[in-house]
C-alpha cells in the first residue's frame, strides 16, 4: 500500500469535462512515473454540475476494477438521506443545495419519469452506500477524509465530523492538541472552496477543494513516497 502514488481528487460537483481531462492527466502522470498508483475521490462527487451521473458511473467502475477509493462526502449523505425518507426538509435541503442539478443528470440518461427516485439507477445507490468516510495510509501518515478531522478524538471521529467539519481547531494546526495519534500525519481533504481557487497546505493538511463547480479548476494531488506533494488541475 504505502508505495502506491496516490492522486486525491477534490470535489468534482458533477464537472465530468474537467474530471474527464483529470483523469488524462493523470493517467499520463502516473505513466511517467511507472509506478503503481492510486486514486481516491474524496467525495462530494455529485450536485451542483452538470453531470453527476457520469461521475458517479466512472468513479465507480474504476472502484470496482480495483484502481481508485471513493470517500463519501456530506453531499452524497444528503442524497441518500432525501432518497430513503419521504420528508420534505431532507428532500428540499438536497435539491438546494445542488440536488436538483444531479436528478436533471440521471433524467438525462434515462428520461423524467413519475417519482425523481426512479430515475437514479439502482446501482448507483447501493454503490454510494457502501462508500466509507476515511482511508488511511498509516505507514505513510496520511489521512485521507472528505472535510476534516476532530483532533481531540482522531481517530475516534464521527462520520459527521469526516464529511460536515469546517472546525477552526481542525483547520489551524497550532490548535491541534500534542497527542500520540496525530504524530506525523497529515490530512488530505475538500469540502471547503479555497478562497483563491489553489490547493491550500500546511504541515498537517492538504486541501484540494478549488472550487470546480464555481468556475476554479478540478485539482488533485500527487503524493509519492518520500516525495512532498504536487499538484494536477483541470
Amino acid at each position: 500500500m504505502s508505495e502506491h502514488v496516490y492522486y486525491a481528487i477534490g470535489d468534482v460537483h458533477g464537472e465530468a469535462d474537467k474530471l474527464e481531462r483529470l483523469s488524462d492527466d493523470i493517467r499520463n502522470d502516473a505513466a511517467r512515473a511507472g509506478a503503481s498508483h492510486k486514486i481516491i475521490y474524496l467525495g462530494d462527487m455529485i450536485d451542483r454540475g452538470p453531470d453527476s451521473r457520469a461521475v458517479v458511473l466512472r468513479a465507480m467502475q474504476e472502484a470496482q476494477a480495483g484502481e481508485a477509493i471513493a470517500l463519501k462526502g456530506n453531499h452524497e449523505e444528503l442524497m441518500l438521506h432525501a432518497y430513503d425518507r419521504d420528508e420534505t426538509m431532507g428532500l428540499y435541503h438536497w435539491a438546494t443545495n445542488g440536488g436538483d442539478d444531479t436528478i436533471r443528470s440521471y433524467q438525462q440518461a434515462h428520461g423524467v419519469k413519475d417519482h425523481w427516485r426512479e430515475v437514479i439507477d439502482s446501482d448507483h445507490i447501493k454503490w454510494l452506500r457502501t462508500l466509507p468516510t476515511i482511508w488511511r495510509d498509516e505507514a505513510r501518515g496520511l489521512v485521507f477524509v472528505h472535510a476534516g478531522i476532530d483532533p481531540i478524538r482522531f481517530p475516534e471521529c464521527s462520520d459527521g465530523i469526516r464529511m460536515w467539519t469546517r472546525s477552526r481547531k481542525f483547520f489551524d494546526p497550532g490548535r491541534w492538541p500534542d497527542r500520540p495519534e496525530l504524530e506525523g500525519i497529515v490530512v488530505v481533504h475538500g469540502h471547503t472552496p479555497t478562497q483563491d481557487k489553489t490547493p491550500h497546505v500546511n504541515r498537517r493538511r492538504i486541501n484540494v477543494d478549488t472550487g470546480a463547480c464555481f468556475g476554479g479548476p478540478l485539482t488533485c494531488v500527487v503524493l509519492a513516497p518520500g516525495e512532498g506533494p504536487r499538484f494536477l488541475h483541470a
